[in-house]
């Protein structure tokens, strides 16, 4: 099968729907490449960074200091953390409350890299990410998708972009969800979210080896697209 570039759904058979990862660094554009990705190739779209968010959210929710691993593993038994899916955005709820819209603010950003640290909170989300994708059909994006809960991924792909694109689009992206921030504020804040990513001890952001990197600073969202369905078609 060939991919299109012309707006076309490449729909892959039913003995070929692969698994699909795309990771990288804070504002790169994964979201809304991996959603387009998935909606081209009739597949599921899987944000992991809405499973660690909820649970940042819960962890904000219940005064526990971020930091204290203890802690914050103490909440993991008793919280509840679901995804409906829906074609624009995933609705992620915790313990039943809708927090699709809070999960998404600055702050919560934040406390989410210091929870994905926890080795607690990471084993007790790979089961969920791994069962969801069992299937394959799936577009995940993420951080350590290809190295780590997907590594049979038969597509993986990293899709990165200069610091200051990136926080032109983060900035961007809050203001359209009315949260003003200044630019360098919001670039500050991914500097930091890069290295706290990048030197965590527990699954740092680093591409798969058999990743394909993709610099997506001077590219629309749609040529990233057509150029991860050029490498997806050769694995169909």
């Amino acid at each position: 099968m060939s991919a299109k570039s012309d707006g076309a759904a490449a729909v892959p058979t039913a003995t070929s729907r692969l698994i699909v990862t795309l990771d990288g660094p804070a504002g790169a554009g994964k979201s809304t490449v991996a959603k387009l990705l998935a909606s081209r190739l009739g597949y599921l779209y899987l944000d992991t960074g809405a499973l660690y968010r909820a649970v940042a959210w819960k962890v904000r929710e219940a005064c526990v200091n971020p930091s204290d691993a203890a802690a914050v593993a103490g909440l993991l038994p008793t919280t509840k953390v679901a995804l409906e899916y829906r074609p624009d955005q995933p609705l992620v709820s915790v313990d039943g409350r809708d927090v699709t819209e809070e999960i998404r603010k600055p702050e919560i950003s934040r406390l989410a890299s210091l929870v994905s640290a926890i080795p607690a909170v990471r084993e007790w989300l790979l089961p969920v990410q791994r069962q969801i994708g069992s299937a394959g059909g799936i577009v995940a994006e993420g951080r350590d998708l290809g190295t780590r809960i997907f590594p049979q991924a038969q597509a993986k792909f990293f899709l990165d972009a200069d610091v200051a694109t990136r926080a032109a689009r983060r900035h961007h992206d809050l203001a359209e969800a009315g949260q003003a921030s200044r630019l360098e504020e919001t670039r500050q804040e991914i500097e930091i979210r890069d290295r706290q990513d990048r030197t965590r001890e527990l699954a740092p952001l680093v591409p798969a080896p058999d990743a394909v990197r993709v610099d997506s600073s001077a590219l629309t969202v749609e040529q990233v697209v057509d150029r991860l369905l050029d490498v997806i078609a050769t694995k169909l």
